[in-house]
Formats: C-alpha cells, structure tokens, sequence
C-alpha cells in the first residue's frame, strides 16, 4: 500500500523548494518527457488504491465515501494549488483540437481521419463541438492547398511526434482563433479503450446499411469486392464495442441519409460522448484493474499537451456538463451548409468554402456559442454569365481549385480546371476569347486576382481557341494570385 502521508509530505517540500511555483506534481516519476493523458490516469489509480483500500477497510461503501469525502477534490488538491489558468480560460473560451488516425498498420496511418474542434466556455458550462471534414482544402505552409487531413501527415513524415502541434497551429491561423491543445488518438487505441470499460451505448439515430465498409488488411486483395463487408446497424439503442464503435463512427457509402459526411461527423460525436461518459464514470474510475489497463492503452495510443493539472482543472469546470450544454455542429455541402464539393485540378474530391475564402467559417466558428447558427454572407453575383477555363501555372496545390470555387459563387461558370504546360508563371494572365464582348466579367477577373491582360496568345491558347466548347476566358494563375484566404 501507498504511504499517503509521506508521499504528500514530499509533495509539500517540492513545492517550497519551487519558490511558489504554483503547479505541484505528485513525484519526479509523474512527470515523463512526452506529456501523454496516462498522467491523469496515474494519478487517479494512485488515490484510487489508497482509498478504495480505506473503503474495504472500514466496510465504508464506496459510494459513500465518494460522496463524504470528494473523490476528485482530493485529486485536485494534490495535483494543483493556487487559481492557476489555463491558456483560454480567461478569454472565456479553451479551443481543443480532437484528431483520429488509422495509425500503424494502416494505409496513411498518419492522415487525419477524424477532426473535431471542441470549445468550452467556463461562464456558461457550454461545450461546442465542430466537425471538420477530412476533404475540406486548406492552405497548408510550404505545401499549397490540400486536404486538412494532410496537415497531421505532413508533420509526421518531417518529424515524428510533431503532427498534433502542426495541426493546432495551421488551424489556428486558418480560423484566426486559438487552439492552445490537442488529443490525438489512432484507431486500435480507440478499439481497445472502448473493449477495456466494457463497450458503449449509442442511440443510433437512423438504420446504418453500408456495403462498401473497408475490411483492414484487405487494402490491396486482387478481389475487389473481398476489400469490403457489409455493414449493418439498427436505430436504436445499441450496445457496442470497439470495433463496432469505430465502424459505426468511421463509415462513409451508407445508403439514404446516413451516407452524407455531415452524417458521418455527428455519428462520430454521439461516440466521442458515449466515451466520455463511461470512462468518467464511477464505475471506471474506482476499479484499479480497469485504470491500470487504460494507462498502457493511452501510453501506446493517446497523446497530448495538455498537462495533468490542466486536465484536472478542466474535469473540474465541466465534469456537471447537461446534455442540453452541449451544441454539435457540422461544416458539410448539405444544403444551407458553407462548403461546396468539387473536383480538383489532380481530379480528387475536395470541399471547399462556398464563398471560396474562410471569412463566413470564421465567423461561424468565432461566434458558435452566441446562437449556434452561421450568419449567412450575401454574395454580389455579376449581371453576365461567362465560362472560364482555370489553369494553375504554379506549383502551388490547389490554388486552381480555390479560384474555381471563388469564380462559381459569382455566377460564372468553369467549364476546365487543370494544370498549365508552364507551372513557374509569376505573373497572373487573363485571355479574353471574347474579344471585348464581356467586359463586366473580364474587369472582374482583373481585379480580383491582380491579373492582367495578355494580347499575345501563345500556341496552346490558340490551339484551345479551335476547340468546339472552348471557354470565353482562360485564366492562368501565377504565384500572386494566392491571395489571402
């Protein structure tokens, strides 16, 4: 058994030797390099073990002594003293970035799968969680437009271990607030923590019916149709373990409704709270076997940096969160949504921002808790019609498809999204195929995109001249075209 007593008392004489610093750690061994969520854990089965030993004791039942002496009041004081903050939490609002992965084993084990941005306000006890697409495209430094799952990948393949502080920071600066912690996890993790607290319940909103559910392992089988399974669960009230959970969060070709990503992305947030609530319940927390096993699953698959006392704080502030608190928002191309699908220059699937810049997501994300609802942004569109032909002439990924998005919203139509024969173009070109007969559009072009008008048409503007369904303008994108987003 623990010597409290003493292991308290050697708390105390670190504190003094900090000079008040306000933060107390349990002992040197608490305290590993990589910050991983296990230090909360271990710190749980630490008081767990010394009280539940007094609990068996004293033939004290433990939910008595749960109630009488405070279980996680006592966590909190030996973890933290002082009204320490946490980044966030004097500006009302702490932003945490959720992001899920396949992990080893799997084909790009580093790609985000999962993305949910959950806000808490402290005034109001308010929880705010945002579901962000895997297939949205974002500016990505040094890499040009990609998939937002990218971000994590990218990080990864530079630096092993980076991808959470890559991810916070590209996503702080692309929605102008800020992320200050992360929590990433990859699938097997996510299968295990579920199975080791005894499954989960879920109240499956709609019947899920996918044939196409990718079996694992079976990526590359030269029979197709053995990649995948069918997969199939009832509305209701179901009970489910990890591997089901993950299928139910993870799958995307279900038939009718729930094959939407805006269906895919709440499924996910009703598993994310199921979580949550069986991990934090007494049940978990009080059984030592149970905690001891979920200590070497989040030190195998869970990281963050978030610190302990941080953590503690946080179970503090919301542990009394109402179901009603919580507001569950989704970006998606459903109707009234404030993204529109297309198809890249490369010829993959992506979502864009309707309004082709982040202005109307931004302001829906800074102001989620004020009514929950986007303000939608009312576009001017022009009084004449065009098709464009959009060609990127530089090697900056994406910058066609974003100017494409943009150009739709205004009325115009773009008939060709692809690469130039030359991709170093500095210069942004306009080619007028019109020959001056729509010049609304044209000045339109010009001043958006800082292009300028080009007389000299070389050979491949005037062999795409010749073509039956050519475009009224091509516009060939060069380096300073990539304007702010």
């Amino acid at each position: 058994m623990i010597d409290f007593k003493k292991k308290m008392e050697e708390v105390e004489k670190k504190e003094a030797k900090e000079n008040g610093h306000n933060e107390i750690l349990l002992a040197d061994e608490f305290q590993p390099k990589k910050k991983k969520v296990s230090n909360y854990l271990i710190a749980i089965i630490v008081i767990a073990l010394v009280f539940s030993g007094k609990v068996i004791m004293s033939s004290q039942s433990t939910a008595d002594w749960l109630a009488e002496k405070g279980f996680f009041n006592k966590l909190k004081h030996l973890v933290i003293s002082g009204d320490k903050q946490i980044k966030g939490e004097a500006d009302d609002r702490i932003n945490i970035l959720l992001l899920g992965m396949g992990g080893e084993g799997h084909e790009g084990p580093y790609l985000a799968d999962t993305i949910i941005l959950a806000s808490l306000k402290p005034s109001t006890k308010q929880v705010a969680l945002l579901s962000l697409p895997r297939d949205l495209n974002v500016p990505i430094a040094g890499a040009g437009w990609r998939k937002i799952n990218h971000i994590n990948a990218l990080a990864e393949a530079k630096k092993k271990g980076s991808g959470g502080e890559a991810s916070i920071s590209a996503l702080s600066e692309i929605l102008q607030i800020p992320i200050d912690y992360y929590i990433t996890a990859d699938f097997q993790g996510f299968i295990n923590i579920i199975d080791e607290i005894g499954g989960i319940e879920v109240n499956v909103e709609n019947t899920l019916n996918d044939y196409s559910y990718p079996i694992f392992g079976e990526e590359k089988n030269p029979d197709y149709y053995a990649r995948f399974e069918h997969l199939y669960i009832e509305a209701g009230n179901q009970k489910m373990n990890g591997s089901l959970a993950l299928k139910y969060a993870r799958s995307r070709h279900s038939l009718g409704i729930e094959g939407s990503d805006f269906a895919r992305a709440k499924r996910q947030q009703l598993v994310i709270e199921a979580v949550k609530n069986k991990l934090l319940s007494k049940e978990t927390l009080l059984n030592p076997v149970t905690v001891s096993k979920l200590i070497n699953e989040f030190n195998r698959h869970v990281s963050t940096n978030l610190e302990v006392w941080e953590i503690i704080r946080l179970w503090d502030m919301f542990k009394d969160v109402s179901r009603e608190k919580i507001i569950n928002k989704v970006l998606s191309d459903a109707p009234g949504g404030l993204l529109v699908s297309t198809i890249s220059e490369e010829g993959a699937y992506t979502l864009m921002p309707i309004t082709g810049n982040f202005a109307q997501i931004r302001n829906f994300v800074q102001t989620i808790f004020n009514t929950g609802e986007e303000e939608i942004v009312k576009i001017e569109k022009l009084n004449t019609t065009a098709d464009i032909s959009v060609k990127n002439g530089t090697w900056i990924t994406g910058l066609a498809n974003k100017t494409a998005t943009e150009l739709k919203t205004v009325g115009l139509t773009v008939n060709d999204i692809s690469n130039a024969p030359d991709r170093d173009v500095s210069e942004t070109l306009v080619f007028d195929l019109t020959y001056g007969n729509k010049n609304e559009v044209l000045d339109y072009i010009k001043k958006t995109y800082n292009a300028t008008q080009s007389f000299n048409f070389p050979n491949w503007v005037k062999e795409y001249q010749t073509q039956e369904n050519a475009a009224d303008f091509i516009l060939l994108l060069g380096t300073n075209a990539n304007n702010a987003y």
